[in-house]
């Protein structure tokens, strides 16, 4: 396992790791032990939206606030760093518990978003900011080129339909919460009065009203 991590530090995150325990911590899940990846975890979300909104400050010079922070909410979400972690490879190198293994964690997007989120952390911990900052621009160059305009988010478009339309906003209900702990599944139910309602799962409150959002609006396009 020590051999696999140190080839994925230098060949994925383009980085010689001087203390290789931080980034085998990165990969431990809760279900190991008492020690895991959430303090690094945390410090790396940090890493990682500074890093991101200071590249967006600079590509976008004319952009205001508003547009900025839609562009910045798509890149730093659980789904992009999920994403961004499984074409590197992290999922087959999550250290779980037999539980947490057999219920398919490696594949959870809170999962595999967590730990990128946390390897970020290692990195700027053992490499400092310039090793974090390089691995974050080169992953999420493809995310941040391809925003060619800001993205609206879900949330806001149907808020800002109901309002058109002279409707009170959207209310958001929780209907239904399964899975384990690791890997919950939340079902959200969205409601316009006079407009209509629809349901959707996700692996977040947030992701799964998001969904749902996505959802009512497509019954209204």
């Amino acid at each position: 396992m020590t051999g696999d991590v140190a080839a994925f530090v230098r060949d994925q995150l383009g980085h010689e790791p001087k203390n290789l325990s931080l980034f085998e911590l990165a990969l431990t899940h809760s279900s190991v032990g008492r020690d895991s990846y959430e303090r690094l975890e945390f410090l790396g979300d940090r890493i990682l939206g500074m890093v991101i909104a200071t590249a967006l400050y600079r590509r976008y010079p004319n952009e205001p606030e508003g547009s900025l922070s839609k562009r910045y909410n798509g890149l730093v979400d659980r789904e992009t760093c999920a994403s961004n972690g499984r074409e590197i490879g992290v999922p087959a190198l999550i250290r779980l518990g037999k539980q947490a293994r057999e219920d398919g964690a490696s594949q959870s997007e809170n999962v595999v978003g967590d730990v990128v989120e946390a390897l970020i952390g290692a990195l700027f911990i053992d490499g400092g900011i310039e090793a974090a900052e390089r691995f974050i621009l080169k992953l999420w160059e493809p995310d941040l080129t391809s925003q060619r305009r800001a993205p609206q988010h879900p949330k806001s478009e149907l808020q800002e339909l109901a309002a058109a339309k002279g409707c009170k906003p959207p209310v958001y209900e929780l209907v239904g919460r399964t899975g384990a702990h690791h890997a919950p599944k939340f079902t959200i139910r969205v409601s316009v009065n006079k407009l209509g309602e629809a349901s959707a799962d996700g692996s977040s409150k947030q992701e799964a009203e998001t969904a749902a959002a996505e959802a009512l609006l497509a019954q209204l396009k």
